[in-house]
């Protein structure tokens, strides 16, 4: 097989015996050592690839059954715990190799747990900016930047910015990305891939270094196709122990699979939402604008309705409340001190790093300064008090009241113009330079991101700089199905 492979491809030539999962690593690994010296998307490789390659080429030779994934390639984001592999959250403080100390997971996070039984071929680990903190790169990541791999002077979108770079590039079929605020949605888009941002709690987080675990993080896919990114949510989806706020999305998935929900004819006599000042007063370029009107002729053609700014009037757009110039609302991240504390005891005693305190002790170094790679945390009012007292659960009636209010407009919008979907670019304006300190200006963020919204983001196009341009599908809780059932559909003609 040759790059592009798509899941279904790969599975069927593996099946049929045209080729091996070995082969399918070591081509994966050959074009991660030619091209990642450019692209530095993977930060740590799996040195037991090529042996889980074989176990799997071993168990179908002996007619054993398989995982759906196997001998698929996936890259992992680097703050999801891989057993025996340093988690570092991009900063140099954690890693050893940057005169930190690693902090190195005795187990899998969840969803590389569940990667791991479908068979997937988990290549390593990709980078970050520190702590996650940025939606547009990775540049301050100890690691160095991440190019983007289809516009390499352009900003690759952050915070998944390798796991992005890594599937546009070719060295794998699927990304695992994280979104706290953009992080899957901004590098999908930039990079021309599919993203899934699924409901808040549809896929377990547990194992996954936080910024808000408890109220806005969410695991998804990114992958080059919607179907790719279907049998992806196929296999992180539902509830697990190790997360129990995964119970609520129990009987919310699609019958028979995401994969199975794609249908054709799919937008037929959908009504879908545009874009406007009712969602945010805040104008698309001219480029965007154009692309998006392209996008949107494409829409009509496929039998939808489009409806104009159906959110003018209801009180949507007042809802957000920023903490600095760029438009980033960090409500829900004010669980963020007691997320990371819970995170760090699952290292266990036996690790030198297990609390917040043994990590300014052992590290030399707090996240939470005020100098430290969090500082935008200080702007919300009652940051200084979450940590004087981190180990008590924070108080989130504020978080909760504004997403009631984002999903009670939501939904009463939805309702009043007969909506299936809104679709929209994901975001304003061109990916801005690589180096640039202008960020990604999105057009959802954090909107869904406090909503607990699902949203796919699919490519729709180019900007002038050779940088994806992404429509984004925002639908109610658990519609991540006939959302993805849309963006295949636009898929088809482009």
């Amino acid at each position: 097989m040759t790059a592009p492979w798509t899941v279904q491809m790969l599975t069927a030539a593996l099946a049929r015996g045209e080729t091996t999962a070995e082969a399918v690593a070591e081509q994966s690994l050959a074009r991660i050592a030619a091209e990642d010296v450019r692209l530095n998307a993977v930060i740590t490789p799996n040195p037991e690839v090529l042996a889980d390659a074989r176990r799997i080429d071993a168990q179908r030779a002996a007619g054993e059954a398989v995982g759906p994934l196997a001998g698929v390639p996936v890259l992992v984001k680097d703050t999801m715990d891989m057993a025996g592999l340093p988690t570092t959250g991009g900063w140099s403080r954690l890693s050893a190799r940057a005169g930190g100390i690693d902090l190195i997971p005795t187990r899998d996070s969840a969803v590389v747990a569940r990667m791991r039984r479908a068979g997937a071929l988990l290549l390593g680990k990709t980078n970050v900016p520190v702590m996650s903190a940025s939606g547009t790169n990775a540049n301050d990541s100890w690691a160095g930047p991440t190019l983007n791999a289809i516009a390499p002077d352009r900003a690759p979108g952050g915070s998944s910015a390798g796991s992005a770079t890594g599937v546009a590039a070719g060295y794998a079929v699927i990304g695992l990305a994280e979104e706290t605020g953009g992080s899957i949605q901004n590098p999908a888009a930039a990079q021309g891939l599919v993203g899934i941002k699924p409901s808040f709690a549809l896929v377990p987080n547990s194992g996954v270094m936080p910024l808000a675990a408890s109220t806005r993080d969410v695991v998804g896919p990114v992958a080059m196709t919607v179907a790719d990114a279907a049998i992806a949510l196929d296999v992180l989806a539902g509830y697990s122990a190790d997360d129990p706020k995964t119970v609520a999305g129990i009987g919310h998935r699609p019958p028979g699979g995401y994969l199975a929900a794609l249908k054709p004819g799919a937008l037929l006599g959908k009504r879908l939402g545009l874009y406007g000042p009712g969602w945010r007063d805040a104008p698309l370029a001219s480029a965007t604008h154009a692309l998006f009107a392209q996008a949107c002729a494409g829409l009509r053609e496929l039998g939808a309705t489009l409806v104009a700014d159906p959110f003018a009037g209801s009180g949507f757009a007042a809802v957000a409340r920023f903490v600095r110039a760029i438009p980033y609302d960090a409500r829900g991240e004010e669980s963020v001190v007691h997320d990371f504390e819970r995170y760090l005891a699952g290292f266990g005693r036996q690790s030198a790093i297990h609390s917040i305190e043994t990590l300014r002790r052992v590290a030399g170094a707090d996240p939470f300064d005020p100098a430290g790679p969090l500082p935008y945390l200080w702007e919300m009012e009652d940051f200084p008090a979450l940590l004087a007292d981190y180990a008590q659960p924070p108080d989130l009636s504020g978080f909760v009241a504004v997403r009631e209010d984002y999903l009670r407009i939501f939904d009463a919008v939805m309702t009043r113009h007969g909506l299936d979907a809104i679709v929209m670019p994901q975001t304003r304006a061109e990916p801005p330079p690589l180096f640039s300190s202008e960020p990604i200006l999105e057009t959802a963020v954090s909107e869904i991101n406090i909503a607990g919204l699902p949203g796919v983001t699919v490519p729709a196009g180019l900007y002038p700089s050779g940088a994806g341009f992404g429509l984004l599908f925002v639908g109610r809780l658990w519609s991540e199905g006939a959302l993805l059932s849309y963006a295949a559909e636009y898929e088809a003609i482009t």
